[in-house]
């Protein structure tokens, strides 16, 4: 049986890029370049089809950045070429991001016929004080304009991106959104905190009015009894779907799976004769269609095993599931020992239960994921990763 693999597809650009965004996005120019951007995606396939090998592409997911300003012809001529170089799955998931304020009329009709077969609406509140603060393009009317052409383009199949613990948002505030959201009656709903992330505006001066700890909490639990409710099953930290509806794509790299990273800044990962690879792109957009010199790639690195531990947990315990472990020693080529350290001590302090050889975090553990993510972490004597 053929292994399965995913592909990221980076399409860096956005009409402006939002003060609380860390990603590797860009202000668009008044022209993008899209032929020559797909034009690079393909060369820049065509330089990991060595790693890909006899895999099966299972899903293709077009992150940014703000995919939906590219037309559907360029979504659809690389799924071409990926198709021609690629074994592509009969059923694979094909998922864009879309922000509500760039969707013309009639696009998702478009994007529908080229392939794609799921999208993650960036939303994130149905309040339009709150979406200003956010820097965001889109109004609350937007969001269900966006979602009606989504039903009508034959897409059933969507996300709905939600934040909580917004500058002057109470508990009130934050639970309107999400019932908003799910009468919009998406298939998959992201939860997620607001995070001032280094180096972004937010950051370097924080918004007024922010949340506290104690505040965003009680949001959080508030709005995961709604979501509940309303039948989806989290099974990550802030993903939530209704039966079936889980993210394929998302999984795939929660469960140590093999993807690779296309586009300017992606990143990748594939297991090759039983060591895993880490690949990066040229991060700058112009650098990256210039080709580098004839290549994309600015560093493929082997993940040393002493790695290995804290890569694998760092995914697999967002899952509210868990992992077990005898998928860790098939994933990593290590034996469960090499968990034996952290695994023992977090135990004891109540932050992972260990349940008929699987793992996972208990309430208390997800509450303090990063912290107990970073027990994981291998000694600093180990050293760096050596290049492959």
């Amino acid at each position: 049986m053929r292994r399965s693999l995913a592909v990221y597809v980076h399409l860096p650009w956005c009409v402006r890029k939002c003060p609380y965004c860390d990603f590797n996005s860009h202000q668009a120019p008044a022209r993008l370049p899209e032929d020559a951007y797909v034009e690079a995606l393909c060369r820049d396939l065509d330089c990991d089809l060595p790693l890909a090998g006899d895999r099966v592409v299972s899903s293709v997911f077009f992150g940014g950045g703000t995919p939906s300003l590219f037309k559907s012809a360029s979504i659809a001529r690389f799924l071409a070429e990926l198709r021609g170089r690629c074994h592509v799955a009969s059923d694979v998931e094909v998922t864009l991001e879309a922000n509500p304020g760039t969707i013309e009329r009639g696009r998702f009709e478009g994007y529908a016929e080229a392939g794609v077969n799921r999208v993650s609406l960036g939303a994130q509140s149905f309040c339009a004080s709150a979406l200003e603060t956010l820097g965001r393009i889109h109004v609350p009317a937007d969001i269900e304009t966006a979602v009606a052409d989504l039903r009508s383009a034959g897409i059933g199949n969507f996300n709905l991106d939600l934040m909580y613990g917004l500058p002057g948002q109470g508990l009130d505030a934050a639970v309107a959104d999400v019932r908003l959201a799910l009468g919009l009656r998406p298939a998959h709903l992201s939860h997620y905190q607001l995070t001032l992330e280094a180096g972004t505006p937010f950051f370097r001066q924080p918004p007024e009015r922010l949340p506290d700890d104690d505040a965003t909490l009680e949001m959080q639990l508030a709005c995961q009894e709604v979501i509940a409710g309303a039948g989806f099953g989290q099974y990550e930290v802030s993903a939530y779907a209704l039966p079936g509806r889980s993210c394929r794509h998302n999984l795939a790299y929660w469960t140590f799976g093999d993807y690779l990273g296309l586009g300017a800044g992606a990143h990748g990962k594939v297991t090759m004769d039983e060591a895993v690879l880490r690949t990066e792109r040229l991060r700058r957009p112009r650098e990256y269609l210039a080709g580098g010199g004839g290549s994309p790639v600015t560093r493929r690195r082997r993940v040393e095993p002493a790695e290995l531990p804290f890569e694998y947990a760092l995914n697999a315990l967002r899952l509210t599931g868990g992992f077990e472990l005898g998928h860790f020693e098939s994933a990593t080529g290590l034996p469960r020992t090499a968990l034996s350290g952290p695994l023992d001590s977090l135990t004891a302090r109540g932050l992972l239960e260990l349940d008929d050889e699987r793992v996972r975090p208990t309430l208390l553990g997800f509450r303090f994921l990063n912290d107990v993510q970073q027990a994981f972490l291998p000694d600093p004597e180990a050293g760096p990763g050596r290049a492959a």
